[in-house]
């Protein structure tokens, strides 16, 4: 009945956005395109924080635990992906003993992201005071809905000290992103003014799913103090709200490159404009190189992603396919100087039907710091060539010729 369900719903629930044709040339480096940037965002840029890269289970779980257990008046988790693992028992049980302690612990759970979630980690919540909920649960008398997916991963402390980024809360995700069967991934440790962009994301979500708004000093403090000297927005879609903000922000941000384009994404689905865009680019002499997944958890969607590479392989893009893990970091810096760093996959179901939630860093150090992790990761991967792209097999062409039809899904 569920596998109907979801398959109904691709069908009705079309992936489609407003079309952009034309697009301003601006430089990342320059104030007009953080004003533009801004505008089409809907959220201001906003100074004095600070950011911190997390890379892999290793950083990002001792991260999440040590800013839960530093709550003491509100915690805010919306999460997709809940699994089993020791990571997840641990930020289960750190979640539980805050709501015992009488902090204000609210979970947003996605309800496809957490259908494998075990009943007993949310139960264990729920005996424990936390407030646990499902978004847009699943139902067949609310088919309209049910593709349409919050994808966004959000934890807020106190309204002051966030983490955002692209992993699930499971035990694939643990370890340092070298390991087969494990998940490689990038978060963000974030502190100051900008978290509260971070906790409006989440508010909005909760307020749909519960009817609640948060509100006061627990979730919104009167002043964020500075924690820093970066500058930084955060950057949300709802598409089923009609936001296209994120497609919108990573388009005026290939188109105004000078120099380079550094991409990482598990799930590299282009839309022509955006593939044009990158080719653009190239024409403009920016070296654009994309990170892309050795191996990954939907063969369809990798076979769809490898569709179109040719094109940018022979305009002069470089692709590389990392090995030691599954890729699942989420990221892209232009011209060492601008970043982002988020849930948002590069296919049309990120732009047109999840609910996505990027940083934005407008900050030289952090945008290079990405730039070595980057530079790492391409070293344990393996570069693909158009002439090896040319001569895959008649498997990879006739999974490719398959994926036509639901390209607007994946």
């Amino acid at each position: 009945m569920l596998v109907t369900t979801i398959l109904v719903s691709m069908v009705a629930g079309c992936a489609q956005h407003e079309p952009i044709l034309h697009l301003p040339i601006l430089e990342v480096g320059h104030p007009t395109f953080a004003t533009t940037l801004a505008a089409y965002a809907g959220t201001s840029i906003v100074a004095g924080n600070r950011v911190e890269i997390l890379q892999n289970g290793d950083e990002i779980f001792p991260a999440k635990l040590r800013l839960i257990r530093a709550a003491r008046k509100s915690i805010t988790y919306a999460q997709y992906v809940w699994e089993d693992g020791r990571p997840s028992d641990e930020i289960v049980e750190a979640l539980a003993e805050r709501c015992r302690a009488g902090v204000a612990v609210n979970i947003l759970l996605d309800a496809v992201g957490a259908l494998s979630m075990p009943a007993q980690y949310r139960q264990r919540m729920v005996d424990a005071g936390c407030h646990v909920e499902t978004f847009r649960p699943l139902s067949p008398w609310a088919i309209d809905k049910v593709n349409y997916r919050n994808h966004r991963r959000i934890l807020v402390a106190d309204g002051r000290v966030g983490i955002t980024g692209g992993s699930g809360t499971s035990g694939k995700w643990g370890g340092n992103g070298r390991q087969e069967d494990h998940w490689r991934d990038t978060d963000v440790w974030v502190e100051g003014p900008v978290v509260e962009q971070l906790q409006g994301a989440f508010a909005e979500n909760w307020l749909e799913t519960t009817g609640t708004a948060l509100g006061g000093g627990d979730y919104f403090p009167s002043s964020l103090e500075s924690r820093g000297d970066v500058a930084a927005q955060a950057v949300r879609s709802s598409p089923a709200g009609g936001s296209a903000a994120v497609y919108t922000m990573y388009l005026l941000a290939m188109a105004s490159a000078k120099h380079s384009i550094c991409i990482t994404n598990p799930y590299f689905v282009p839309d022509e404009k955006m593939i044009e865009t990158l080719l653009g680019a190239v024409r403009r002499g920016v070296r654009v190189t994309l990170l892309l997944p050795g191996a990954i958890d939907h063969d369809l969607v990798r076979q769809a992603s490898r569709s179109e590479l040719g094109r940018l392989l022979e305009a002069g893009v470089r692709a590389y396919e990392y090995r030691p893990a599954m890729l699942h970091a989420k990221t892209m810096v232009v011209d060492g100087r601008w970043a982002t760093v988020g849930s948002t996959n590069l296919d049309r179901r990120s732009f047109a039907l999840n609910d996505e939630i990027n940083l934005v860093v407008y900050d030289q150090a952090v945008a290079q710091r990405l730039e070595r992790v980057f530079a790492d990761d391409i070293s344990r991967s393996n570069e693909i060539t158009y002439a090896r792209w040319n001569d895959r097999g008649f498997v990879s062409r006739f999974l490719e010729l398959l994926s036509l039809p639901v390209r607007d899904q994946l």
